[in-house]
């Protein structure tokens, strides 16, 4: 398991200064060698046309020259600064399998007997212990892990065993088996597949569930199991079990105050997630929808799906209107699921699927085209999980 960084440099005409500047990285799991890939792709800036290593490789998009980075590409890691032998889970459930923070990075792993995940600090690299301590509480498959926004050392998962659990991280890293959680929250009747944060509200976490609920949950209520959620945002209706209730993907928006989310009927949602009034519908006659986005600071809504004929797509909505498409491109005709993942400090977007061995990267701007093709990175080895790690750096010129 390896990571991925992209550093944004600019030359300035006059003068030594230092600049801070956002290395954005992209984790992604290579199941047959159980390591993560590490990618480190710089970005040099410049204010001219957007220049290709392989033009006879890049698609032709108009938008394309509209970029202001001059060259984008990937590096992968050595073998010395990766993470290696990771039981990494063989659950063929459309989710990340990892998630990462500052301090740690955590990746649902194969366990028998029940659901376990390994939180390694993100400074340890190197070929990990077959018996390295685990998170193993769950007495299903963890599907889904979270870490807090607002706490480095606490992070949650969800399971097939119908519970979410909240799990304190010691500042050393895990020593022994974590068996006990600090939370469990018990309100779904089927596995529970999402999880998500609130980005704003300090312990509010939302739950998604195959039993049709969708649950806000305060997790700082008193007590160790919590049966009540502060909310419930969608659920069945007099034994109706409606597709819009089962969700494939979850985004709040950068103040929390609206909540996209992409259901079984493969449609976009725009929900009031405090009474759960569903704002926005989008179509899904030419595009139908998996993965959703909110692109924080630019006011605009990204999803990923396929069209009617089963072409993977890439589009981008206004969230006051889904009625039509701001901009809608097919990508190729491979059937993974692709993941969207974008650094607001420097309004890239990062594409990669599961079963790909390629990510793509772009640049997202609130004016028309909106969006531009810059590189693409390969590897031989497919992708199984990914994860995104923000970080500062700074520069000295």
């Amino acid at each position: 398991m390896r990571k991925q960084g992209a550093d944004v440099m600019d030359q300035k005409k006059t003068g030594a200064f230092r600049w801070p500047v956002v290395s954005q990285v992209v984790l992604y799991v290579a199941p047959e060698k159980r390591s993560f890939t590490n990618i480190d792709s710089t970005l040099f800036g410049g204010r001219g046309t957007a220049e290709a290593f392989n033009p006879l490789r890049m698609p032709l998009r108009s938008s394309f020259q509209c970029s202001k980075f001059r060259h984008v590409f990937g590096k992968p890691a050595t073998k010395e600064h990766s993470y290696d032998g990771v039981p990494i889970t063989t659950s063929v459930h459309d989710n990340h399998y990892c998630s990462a923070n500052p301090c740690f990075i955590a990746v649902v792993t194969e366990c028998a007997g029940g659901g376990a995940f390994v939180v390694l600090p993100i400074h340890c690299i190197g070929r990990l212990d077959p018996q390295y301590p685990r998170v193993c509480g769950h007495s299903g498959r963890v599907l889904d892990v979270k870490w807090n926004p607002f706490d480095d050392y606490c992070v949650a998962s969800c399971s097939e065993d119908c519970t979410v659990k909240i799990w304190d991280i010691p500042v050393c890293g895990v020593q022994q088996n974590i068996t006990q959680a600090r939370k469990t929250l018990i309100g779904h009747s089927r596995r529970v597949a999402i999880i998500e944060w609130h980005p704003t509200a300090e312990n509010l976490l939302l739950s998604s569930g195959y039993d049709y609920k969708v649950l806000l949950w305060d997790v700082s209520q008193v007590g160790t199991v919590i049966r009540h959620p502060v909310r419930v945002v969608l659920m069945p209706i007099h034994h109706r079990y409606p597709s819009e209730a089962l969700l494939l993907s979850v985004s709040f928006n950068s103040d929390g105050s609206r909540l996209a989310v992409t259901s079984k009927d493969r449609r976009i949602r725009v929900l009031e997630p405090r009474t759960g009034k569903i704002l926005q519908v989008s179509s899904n006659k030419t595009h139908r929808a998996n993965k959703v986005l909110y692109i924080r600071g630019l006011k605009i809504l990204l999803s990923t799906g396929s069209s009617p004929w089963n072409h993977r797509q890439i589009v981008l909505w206004d969230p006051d209107d889904l009625s039509e498409p701001l901009y809608e491109e097919d990508l190729d005709g491979s059937a993974g699921v692709l993941f969207p993942f974008y650094d607001s400090d420097t309004q890239m977007l990062y594409l990669a699927g599961k079963g790909d061995g390629n990510i793509r990267y772009y640049e997202l701007s609130s004016e028309k085209p909106y969006i531009s093709f810059l590189m693409e990175f390969r590897s031989q080895l497919p992708q199984k999980g990914l994860g995104q790690i923000i970080t500062l750096k700074t520069i000295q010129h």
